[in-house]
């Protein structure tokens, strides 16, 4: 048999398709108390921005909150709106993790995406912020 190779590429949107509007947060009342809360998911998909094709893996979200928590029910709103987003691993915990810096304004935080194999190659991408010795507060 003589096998061609497909030059197909699915359509997929771009990064303004990320829907940040839906993220909302609710206030933390023990701003004296420091925890860890520790959010994943297993369902997590963004597309691969060569072939249109969906990646799947886990995401992980860690951070210390100050005065702000993310709600949940919004976060995976917005999560959600990555599944058509072509989005390369890197940037996609860089953007992850500036946003919900913006709207938690966290002591600190890190997300942590790992993809499924795909050709033998397991990926894992970790972007980690922390507010500067002077306490600075995030801007944006």
């Amino acid at each position: 048999m003589d096998f061609q190779p497909l030059d197909r590429r699915f359509s997929f949107q771009g990064v303004e398709a990320i829907d940040t509007d839906v993220l909302e947060t609710f206030e933390y009342q023990y701003p004296s108390r420091r925890i860890t809360v520790e959010i994943t998911t297993t369902e997590f998909t963004a597309v691969c921005p060569y072939s249109g094709l969906p990646d799947f893996g886990t995401l992980r979200l860690s951070y210390i909150p100050d005065k702000r928590c993310v709600e949940l029910r919004s976060l995976k709103y917005y999560l959600h709106s990555f599944r058509q987003v072509g989005i390369f691993y890197e940037h996609l915990v860089n953007r992850v993790l500036e946003d919900l810096v913006r709207i938690c304004d966290p002591f600190e935080m890190t997300v942590i995406a790992e993809y499924n194999v795909r050709g033998g190659l397991a990926t894992r991408a970790v972007s980690t912020w922390k507010r500067d010795e002077n306490n600075q507060k995030a801007e944006g």
